[in-house]
């Protein structure tokens, strides 16, 4: 699939812009602050209908505008479409001009992997940017997978408000507790199915980049029901005095392990960043295995910290693929098209 056209209004610095987009690499090169990632945000923005970059939507609107307006058209093998998304005092999200009712009907029309700077503080951060990475990812391919989080999640919220009542009746937990066995089951599959189809991808990829060996390990309270619901009900009294559920899928995580050695602790900078690098080119094709077609990639700044021999073992793999780049200098790669970007206009 790819993108061929966007047309963003009062988003960013951008007062109005068209962009036609080539189904190949296309290089958004261009001085800092001057609305290359913008660009990126704006896509992210058909696919997710949000930003990867604030939970504050109202920061994407123009300074001095009371909205913004974002329509891209995108084609798949075996369609074409529209998003439009408009938010103002509220948001508005339509798929070929009908208006959806729920954010998750706009997951799985433009597939997208996305690689920015902060992703690098993927493996080094806490569990739940994790957590956040796996939930973006398989939403796309797995809308079902959405609703029963959004499911847990409100089922855990109801269980902690009642934990911090220190009413302290046991008995009252267990429809909650049933609950959230139920959903967390279904949810640490759906995570445990993409990991293990990740890490054949990761191997794969990484060796090709670097000579070192990598491995991916999903861990989960809830790979079990069963023994799930026998966590709980063992950390009930240490719920009750923290006042809050201690055990569950919200505390789920992976690790990845270079030469046998847990990245996040010993690995260098570029270690680091080869590691995720080789983790979203796993992803970009888990994607591919399951809907049949590449989604896009999008790459912020990619190159910094990366050797040479690294970034030119990184663009042999994004072949066949539209591939959408920022980097403050052009670069030359085969089969690219390089845009200029000064100050919210492009040149």
């Amino acid at each position: 699939m790819y993108i061929d056209k966007i047309k963003i209004q009062n988003f960013r610095n951008y007062k109005f812009q068209e962009i036609n987009f080539k189904n190949r690499i296309n290089i958004f090169y261009g001085d800092n602050a001057q609305g290359k990632t913008n660009i990126l945000e704006s896509i992210f923005l058909s696919s997710f209908g949000k930003s990867f970059r604030t939970s504050k939507e109202k920061e994407m609107i123009k300074k001095g505008e009371n909205f913004l307006k974002v329509q891209t058209h995108f084609q798949k093998k075996d369609r074409d479409g529209e998003v439009k998304v408009e938010i103002s005092d509220k948001k508005n999200v339509y798929l070929n001009d009908v208006k959806l009712k729920k954010l998750s009907e706009l997951l799985g029309n433009i597939n997208l992997v996305i690689f920015t700077p902060d992703d690098i503080n993927l493996l080094k951060s806490g569990p739940s940017v994790r957590r956040k990475f796996l939930d973006m990812m398989i939403g796309q391919l797995r809308p079902t997978y959405v609703l029963t989080l959004n499911s847990y999640l409100k089922t855990l919220e109801q269980r902690n408000n009642y934990l911090k009542q220190k009413i302290n009746n046991e008995e009252m937990l267990d429809i909650w507790d049933e609950k959230l066995a139920q959903y967390g089951n279904k949810i640490s599959l759906y995570r445990e199915e993409f990991i293990n189809n990740i890490r054949v991808k990761l191997k794969e990829i990484h060796s090709e980049i670097t000579n070192e060996s990598i491995n991916i390990e999903y861990n989960s309270d809830c790979t079990n029901k069963i023994e799930f619901l026998k966590k709980l009900k063992r950390n009930r009294k240490i719920d009750f005095i923290k006042g809050f559920t201690s055990v569950g899928i919200h505390r789920d995580d992976f690790s990845i392990f270079i030469n046998n050695e847990p990245v996040n602790i010993y690995g260098s900078q570029g270690q680091n960043r080869t590691a995720i690098l080789s983790l979203k080119l796993a992803e970009l094709n888990v994607i591919y295995e399951d809907i049949g077609e590449y989604p896009i990639l999008l790459l912020d700044d990619f190159m910094s910290e990366l050797d040479e021999k690294r970034i030119s073992n990184f663009l042999n793999n994004i072949e066949n693929i539209q591939v959408i780049i920022t980097c403050t200098k052009n670069i030359e790669i085969k089969n690219s098209i390089a845009y200029n970007v000064v100050n919210g206009e492009i040149l």
